[in-house]
């Protein structure tokens, strides 16, 4: 007959289990603030018929009718949504039907936008697939494994392998993964509050159902499946959660909110332009297409959103080269943002593994006899936790008969220890509590003085009292008997401190969190370097009002004895102050918490419900990897924010540039090859680098507000420098080659001031940096120079005065930009 001993700490270590007896560390809690469950007798369970499961015959006939679990998981887009959300867009579209016409009435010079194109396209389809490939291979990895019951052996398979009629076991942190009946159950708690929104868990017993996106958080049993694949409660819940979710992030609805401005001043801009070019003016019919072309095009910032796609993508690859994965695009954004870490110490800080290092024993007790009892609450858990492992490692199960459970307390965070009963043989007879000492021990206890010695060291200690009374009466621990104190030592993570380090660095403030004794969490966190490790707080002392509790979590950040509501409740007090908050955590008791944060994080070997509510599961298991992540996220955000702005730019001139041609019923100055050129040498390939280098500046809210405010002022000065380099030339030049002598001119003076909106925005400058704005410079630079070149981009500069008039309104220009760039900084912070 299986019980189960739980986390007697106050906290765990994580949720990963297998078949019962595996020995594998496994985490229990109530999930809630709630009332002490009543014990289960052992003899009150009533297992199902055919407590075997299915055999092999049963199963392959229910495959052959189609009774599979055959919901399909996607963590990503399909290879068709991939390719036809980078090819089908708005801006495309436009782009396309502008080609085309560029094709039929002008040479191919003038139609090398429509290629930049392609090749845009076919690098994001590229690198979100790359993506995709990433986030499904490790997605199988990260995958839950229920344990299934068939011809009466336990093993763990896919969940799409279930079928209809399956036994499927479960323990604790186990998610419910199809509808089914309870068939066996020891005090089998479920957590359906992700279905119902209902926060107690609900005590289920055999013959009640349960329903597929709720999870156990405490005991076991086992369920036989009633309803699979697309008919489960949860199916398309699930489906839909796990798919891909780039759109919903504020950098994408920026990006869209930007693009339905640009669509709004584009349309009437354009139109004038194409009314000016050929109506009024009595110009060749193909040159005033291409020139009207020409000023459309650019209006448009077709990469940026190519480039914000390829940045999250290549975010995705390089996390999952260190087994990070993401299960919600927007997560590595999300994290860049945060300045609050809420850290749960078990199995973050410290591994889930924990060695007993010594027991005192009390009032008299005898040592051998204390052994027998440990052994005996070890051997009672076929699935035990860190805690009671390293109980079990240190002491056997007693020899010979006796010693058999008859009843068992389940662990709850509310409660903070748990209990056993034992018919020890020969008519005798006892009960025991185990859990957390300043729990079940009186204030003025002198042990208490003992164990805050031993909690200042950064130990674990655990106290076993026997009691008499029963174990469902809430006043049991009061006339409990302390027989022995365990004191268990944490293995602490190697990278934990570094990691540590990192986030203060970055003034990211770290909350520790745990069920543990607030003073050696403390103990462990200033072990690690934590800064103000040594701010302690008892959770049971936190104020129940959420400003209250907002002061207190700013002000201290080591908190012991929380229960899983306190969590919660401290997750939204945080918030309530503008704080980003991520949280860590892999029990069972960290779901509720985990849902409500600004970004959850799990570790892979955490709970499966744990896993299936954060947007990042790091699957090593390793808390290092957690500064990659918010560097990926810093790097996506502050360089899309960089390059933004010289699309931007470029979109702003434009504008203004063809509202300047039409107001002033003067010829277009450019053709779609000058604004190709420039467009490549001064937005093009230093976006592409500079939206991949690294980045490690805070993200900041107010994204189109932060890419406006400098947008605007540059395309301004851009435009008017030209169209006066412009109308300068239109005086200065005459006969027939006068138009494209004039559109060289506004061409350089367009380039050095888009090169200086370029320099500005490359800046603080690194060598790669100068070394791409300098390589820019001189791409031009050999375009002017190269006979063929110039014929092919109808570029040459005739004469002196005027070259180097252009060179002089763009100095004029470039002074402006400094002076409108820390102006704007200074009158309009972020």
């Amino acid at each position: 007959m299986t019980q189960r001993a739980l986390d007697p700490s106050g906290d765990e270590p994580n949720g990963s289990h297998g078949p019962p007896g595996n020995g594998r560390p496994v985490t229990i809690d109530a999930g809630s603030e709630l009332d002490p469950v009543h014990p289960v007798e052992l003899p009150e369970r009533t297992p199902a018929a055919g407590g075997g499961g299915l055999t092999a015959a049963e199963v392959a006939e229910r495959i052959a009718r189609g009774e599979v679990n055959d919901v399909p998981v996607r963590s990503s887009r399909s290879v068709t949504e991939i390719v036809r959300a980078n090819v089908l867009t708005r801006f495309n579209l436009i782009i396309g039907v502008l080609w085309v016409i560029m094709l039929c009435v002008a040479p191919i010079q003038d139609s090398l936008f429509g290629f930049v194109i392609i090749a845009n396209t076919g690098i994001g389809i590229v690198q979100e697939w790359r993506a995709k490939k990433t986030l499904d291979g490790l997605a199988v990895v990260g995958e839950a494994k229920p344990t299934v019951r068939r011809d009466g052996v336990a093993a763990e398979i896919s969940t799409s392998e279930i079928v209809l009629g399956d036994l499927v076991e479960l323990g604790p942190g186990d998610k419910v993964v199809v509808d089914g009946t309870v068939a066996e159950a020891d005090s089998l708690e479920i957590d359906e509050s992700l279905l119902t929104g209902e926060a107690d868990p609900v005590l289920k017993r055999a013959g009640d159902p349960v329903m597929s996106g709720s999870f156990v958080v405490a005991g076991g049993g086992a369920f036989a499946a009633t309803k699979v694949g697309r008919e489960a409660y949860a199916a398309q819940l699930a489906e839909e959660a796990s798919r891909f979710t780039l759109v919903q992030s504020e950098l994408r609805s920026g990006i869209s909110t930007i693009l339905k401005y640009v669509t709004w001043m584009m349309i009437p801009t354009a139109l004038g332009l194409i009314i000016s070019q050929l109506v009024v003016k009595d110009n060749n019919f193909k040159e005033s297409v291409a020139r009207t072309v020409g000023g459309i095009v650019p209006m448009i910032p077709e990469g940026l959103v190519l480039l914000t796609s390829v940045a999250f993508a290549i975010g995705v690859v390089r996390l999952g080269r260190k087994q990070c994965l993401v299960q919600e695009l927007p997560a590595i954004e999300g994290l860049a943002r945060v300045d609050v870490v809420c850290l749960d110490k078990t199995g973050t800080l410290t591994e889930g593994g924990m060695d007993v290092t010594e027991v005192r024993a009390l009032n008299g007790t005898d040592d051998a006899y204390l052994g027998r009892v440990l052994g005996a609450l070890g051997a009672s858990d076929p699935r035990p936790n860190a805690s009671l492992q390293a109980i079990i490692d240190a002491y056997p199960p007693p020899d010979g008969k006796g010693w058999h459970v008859t009843q068992a307390l389940p662990f709850s965070s509310a409660r903070k220890y748990s209990g056993a009963a034992f018919d020890e043989g020969d008519g005798q007879a006892s009960s025991w509590l185990l859990g957390a000492p300043d729990v079940l021990l009186p204030e003025e206890d002198p042990a208490l003085a003992e164990i805050e010695q031993l909690n200042q060291q950064g130990l674990r200690v655990l106290l076993l009292a026997r009691t008499e009374g029963a174990l469902d009466d809430p006043g049991t621990a009061a006339g409990a008997v302390p027989s022995a104190l365990i004191v268990v030592e944490q293995r602490l993570r190697p990278d934990a401190g570094e990691t540590l380090a990192y986030f203060a660095d970055q003034r990211v403030a770290t909350k520790v969190i745990s069920g543990d004794n607030a003073v050696s969490v403390g103990a462990v966190a200033a072990k690690l370097g934590l800064p103000g490790a040594e701010h302690t707080l008892d959770a049971r002392k936190l104020p129940t009002d959420p400003d209250a509790m907002a002061t207190a979590m700013e002000e201290n950040a080591v908190f012991g004895r929380v229960t899983p509501q306190q969590k919660r409740e401290m997750v939204a007090a945080l918030q309530s102050r503008g704080h980003t908050v991520a949280m860590t955590g892999d029990g069972v008791n960290d779901v509720l918490a985990l849902k409500d944060a600004d970004i959850g994080v799990s570790m892979g070997s955490g709970s499966e419900a744990t896993r299936a509510v954060a947007q990042i599961v790091l699957l090593n298991n390793s808390f290092a990897t957690l500064p990659s992540v918010v560097a990926e996220g810093r790097r996506v955000i502050g360089n899309i924010t960089r390059v933004a702005t010289l699309f931007l730019t470029k979109t702003v001139y434009s504008v203004l540039l063809a509202v300047l041609v039409v107001c002033f019923q003067v010829e277009y100055p450019f053709l779609p090859r000058h604004l190709t050129l420039l467009s490549t040498l001064t937005i093009g390939i230093p976006a592409f680098f500079l939206a991949l280098a690294p980045n490690k500046e805070r993200a900041h809210p107010h994204f189109v507000r932060r890419v406006m405010r400098y947008a605007i002022p540059s395309g301004t000065i851009a435009a008017v420098a030209t169209f006066v380099t412009y109308l300068i030339a239109r005086h200065h030049y005459a006969g027939s080659g006068a138009l494209d002598a004039e559109t060289s001119a506004a061409t350089l003076t367009l380039f050095l001031v888009s090169m200086w909106v370029l320099a500005i925005i490359a800046r603080p400058y690194t060598w790669w940096r100068i070394c791409l704005v300098a390589a820019m410079g001189l791409a031009f630079l050999v375009v002017l120079v190269v006979p063929w070149l110039q014929d092919f981009f109808a570029l040459k500069l005739v004469g002196t005065t005027m070259p180097w008039t252009a060179v002089g309104i763009a100095v004029i220009a470039s002074v402006a930009l400094e002076y409108a760039w820390r102006l704007v900084s200074r009158r309009f912070p972020v």
